[in-house]
């Protein structure tokens, strides 16, 4: 047992929280204001672009937002017209999501703003250090989806939830 005294401030799960939350009200400030689109449709719009066609369950995979929000932003983005559900030929229980040509056209003016965004967050930071950065955060992913696994037997959803 560690005989440090928990320091919210420096408890790093604490730290990447708060960063990631400064992270994402940027976003949804830029994307808000430039798209009418919420954290959740611009990430559907660009995981559906760059699938091509996806479920809605493998959305949920993929970016770690819970089903309901999935749903909603899915729901939203059809209403809009940027997104289409489509048959899924490998399961017919399920769809597939496909952008539209307004979607298609949406998703190329939003991909620049974000890597503009990017480059701006890390502007003060080498080639080297966010390679580092982003290599740290794929190994935390991992060994966090390992502990949840063995918190649920190894079975069941194994997603780190929000």
């Amino acid at each position: 047992m560690s005989d440090r005294a928990l320091v919210l401030d420096d408890f790093i799960p604490y730290r990447l929280s708060i960063t990631s939350n400064l992270v994402s009200e940027a976003v949804a400030d830029t994307y808000e204001a430039l798209f009418g689109l919420t954290i959740p449709e611009w990430r559907l719009v660009t995981v559906v672009a760059e699938a091509g066609g996806i479920t809605q369950q493998q959305i949920g995979q993929q970016t770690r937002m819970d089903k309901v929000t999935v749903s909603r932003a899915a729901i939203a983005l059809v209403e809009r017209g940027l997104m289409q559900r489509h048959a899924n030929p490998e399961d017919r229980r399920s769809h597939l999501l496909k952008l539209t040509e307004d979607g298609h056209t949406l998703y190329a003016s939003v991909a620049p703003k974000a890597l503009d965004l990017e480059r701006r967050i890390f502007a003060g930071f080498s080639a080297k250090e966010v390679e580092q950065f982003v290599a740290m955060l794929r190994r935390i992913d991992a060994v966090t989806i390992d502990l949840v696994q063995e918190s649920h037997g190894g079975v069941g959803d194994q997603r780190p939830r929000r």
